[in-house]
């Protein structure tokens, strides 16, 4: 966090969550392409506009193909990659705010036609780069400098609302347990789908929760957060709604569904079946 180590000079807090995210994410990628033999080019990581963006540019070492968006629009832009390219690995980073706000129009269409991307979302619950306003994650009733008399909304259940869409692949991540994380992210890549890795990463500055989560037992605070019981069934739906809404937060794979194709799958199956017309018998159809 200094000039005296510029390979450290992190566009964050210190303390800041990202910083798990970062080497959740970073043992993934070296993990996906070891396991793949892959190049790291062959990997693309695409962000909004938020402190999550700095993801593109703050991994260390052989780097991925980065593309740094615009706010809320991570989804529509990592589709069109994957559609160019469906070779490649394409991982979208977002922000609570940037994903669940203005862009979460874009979620479930992604949903409905399952496509092959992996998104792993920062959730700090409030929007940290423009200085600590209320997210769909901030709790109700509380006090932020765009909600002076309290939240009026309630708040978001993303895992709940992630699995009633449709999503194919759900894991909830913490950012404190990064080599945990990585692994969470790299299920989500190898899964053939829609892939969500939803992380809680406080913000040190605006919304610090690392207490709430771990807990405190000298001042009576229990922790939020429970990993997923073992002999948990990731691919039944009805466990994983009981799951998301037993009042703690579960941490591992929350739902898993292998049954779906993917859309390049459904896409290549139809060019199977449909001859093509060339572009002359397609100009041809056109009365003058």
């Amino acid at each position: 966090m200094s000039g005296k180590n510029p390979e450290y000079d992190f566009k964050w807090c210190p303390g800041c969550g990202d910083f798990g995210v970062r080497r959740g994410l970073e043992f993934a990628l070296q993990d996906y392409t070891s396991l793949h033999e892959r190049p790291m080019a062959s990997n693309v990581v695409i962000a909004g506009i938020g402190c999550s963006g700095n993801l593109v540019h703050l991994l260390e070492g052989e780097q991925p193909y980065g593309f740094h968006g615009i706010h809320g629009r991570t989804l529509p832009l990592a589709f069109g990659a994957k559609m160019a390219r469906a070779d490649l690995n394409v991982v979208v980073v977002a922000g609570d705010g940037d994903f669940l706000s203005i862009g979460m129009e874009h979620i479930a269409p992604q949903a409905a036609r399952n496509v092959d991307l992996c998104c792993v979302v920062m959730d700090n619950g409030v929007y940290g780069l423009t200085k600590g306003q209320s997210s769909p994650t901030t709790d109700m009733g509380v006090v932020t400098s765009s909600t002076p008399y309290g939240k009026m909304e309630h708040d978001l259940n993303p895992l709940d609302y992630y699995l009633s869409i449709g999503v194919s692949y759900i894991a909830s991540g913490y950012s404190s347990k990064p080599k945990d994380l990585g692994k969470l992210i790299l299920g989500g890549m190898e899964h053939k789908g829609f892939a969500i890795v939803h992380v809680l990463s406080p913000c040190t500055t605006y919304n610090d929760f690392y207490e709430q989560l771990k807990g405190n037992p000298k001042k009576g605070v229990d922790p939020m957060i429970v990993e997923v019981p073992q002999g948990y069934d990731p691919s039944d739906r009805e466990a994983a709604h009981k799951l998301v809404n037993s009042g703690k937060i579960p941490i591992g794979v929350v739902y898993q569904s292998s049954s779906r194709p993917t859309l390049d799958k459904r896409i290549a199956d139809l060019q199977g079946r449909v001859k093509i017309k060339s572009l002359q018998d397609q100009l041809n159809a056109y009365e003058f």
